[in-house]
């Protein structure tokens, strides 16, 4: 890159993990970087805030990565957060009535590393155990291709039971791509299935130590360390790209309207805010019909306060009923410091069920189903509690949404996207979202004149066994 690029100025609309990425390392790479973000923290799907109902510090949905996750935990390492991420190897899957069954890794070669554990299991009979099997294997030896048919549909096609889809495919694949299997297209799926067998390493479960904007402020403070600025509670409201720079129209509490200039700038943003601020121009009709294919789905998250322990696990999956995970934050985050009560968050991924209900019904409803999968809930007395729900939490990943998938780049050369719902290669994630800034700091340090360079992390190599099953 040249020296005159190194002073260039880098506006970036959004301090989500797209936003956060980009910026980070398109800093650290001497672009002079403003991320704008309109509400006082950053973090965007994946913060916290303090309640005012409970007085509690609360994510707004809980965040768990893997190690396959490789650019997220590169993030991580940049900013210094990975030492904020407990690491798991096990997991642990509740039957109503508490019996529990645990996952966890041997000495197999991929993919059967975690194969002694599933035989073991209690919840699956021998034919839904054979069942699974039979569909693994063709997930594993090949890339399915989005013929427009749902993952149900494979799953029907290949003969699946009912428990092995109520109890196996569904706790696994709602709970990471937050879309029923009915809505959810088969390549996504697959890839789950894949990356997560990869290696030994592959599945292990990292869950933050802190609350996420705790974790996402070290970002911040990343970008202002190398010379760049961040401005909470401004939001970009629409551009004007020229041939020189481009102008973007800002609003704040602070500042009211105005205008500032920049060399380049990045829309971090979701595709709905990013189809509000596209300019009523013939370039932006292509992007504008992309961005009106897209539909989202809810994440609903379910907070409890009980006034004694209620189990010892920091996290389980939850099978047969409407929720899906347990965390246990009191266990989870030494913030919370020494308790004699529980404080459990509750995640219910695809939750379309719970949008009209109030907060009271899904209460009820959240005790009840946790006093059945653990028997000491039923002695405990609830002290306080709160629902959220992000209705837009993430695109929905059904048949065909990858055509409608942009690139980073625009029509406008000093404009560029990042977002989850961008061509990333992965799925509506937080390891989506940074893969999605870092291509555009990769696309925006290629326009700037630099040379050929990644800042995308490679991926885990196959190990095992996997390494014959192709990439």
């Amino acid at each position: 890159m040249s020296d005159d690029a190194t002073q260039s100025t880098v506006a970036i609309a959004g301090g989500g993990l797209a936003g956060l990425a980009a910026a980070c390392a398109l800093a650290e790479s001497g672009f002079h970087v403003t991320l704008f973000e309109r509400r006082p923290f950053v973090g965007g799907r994946a913060s916290s805030y303090e309640h005012p109902g409970t007085g509690e510090v609360v994510d707004n949905c809980q965040h768990v990565l893997f190690r396959c996750c490789t650019n997220l935990i590169d993030f991580y390492q940049r900013i210094g957060a990975e030492k904020e991420i407990r690491w798991y190897d096990q997991m642990t899957f509740i039957e109503p009535g508490g019996r529990q069954s645990r996952m966890d890794s041997t000495g197999l070669p991929a993919p059967l590393h975690t194969m002694p554990s599933f035989l073991r299991f209690p919840f699956l009979s021998a034919g839904d155990k054979a069942a699974i099997a039979r569909a693994m294997l063709p997930l594993m030896l090949t890339r399915p291709p989005d013929n427009g048919k749902s993952f149900a549909d494979w799953l029907e096609q290949h003969r699946q039971t009912h428990h092995a889809v109520e109890r196996f495919w569904k706790p696994i694949l709602i709970s990471a791509l937050s879309e029923d299997l009915d809505k959810m297209a088969v390549p996504y799926a697959a890839q789950v299935v894949r990356v997560s067998m990869q290696s030994l390493e592959s599945r292990q479960m990292g869950v933050p130590t802190v609350p996420l904007t705790a974790l996402y402020n070290a970002a911040g403070a990343y970008i202002q360390a190398r010379g760049g600025r961040v401005v909470l509670r401004s939001s970009v409201e629409g551009f004007t790209a020229g041939d020189q720079s481009v102008q973007l129209r800002l609003t704040s509490k602070d500042e009211g309207s105005r205008q500032e200039s920049f060399d380049y700038a990045i829309m971090a943003l979701p595709f709905d805010a990013v189809a509000r601020v596209l300019p009523d121009v013939q370039e932006a009709k292509v992007l504008r019909g992309m961005l009106a294919r897209f539909e989202t789905s809810p994440i609903t998250g379910i907070h409890l306060w009980f006034d004694r322990q209620i189990s010892d696990l920091d996290h389980a999956v939850l099978l047969d009923r409407t929720i899906q995970w347990m965390f246990h934050k009191s266990r989870l985050q030494p913030i919370r410091g020494e308790s004699n009560g529980s404080y459990i968050e509750l995640v219910v991924s695809s939750s379309k069920s719970l949008i009209d209900k109030s907060r009271s019904e899904i209460v009820d409803l959240a005790l009840g189903e946790v006093r059945e999968f653990f028997p000491a809930a039923r002695e405990a007395n609830l002290v306080k509690s709160t629902v959220i729900k992000e209705l837009h939490a993430t695109y929905s990943p059904r048949p065909g949404i990858d055509a409608y998938r942009p690139g980073s780049t625009t029509e406008w050369p000093r404009i560029f996207l990042a977002g989850d719902w961008t061509n990333t290669g992965w799925p509506a994630t937080m390891e989506g979202a940074v893969r999605s800034g870092y291509l555009a700091a990769e696309a925006l340090w290629h326009a700037s004149g630099g040379k050929e360079r990644r800042f995308l992390a490679p991926d885990l190599a196959p190990t095992g066994l996997m390494r014959w099953f192709g990439n």
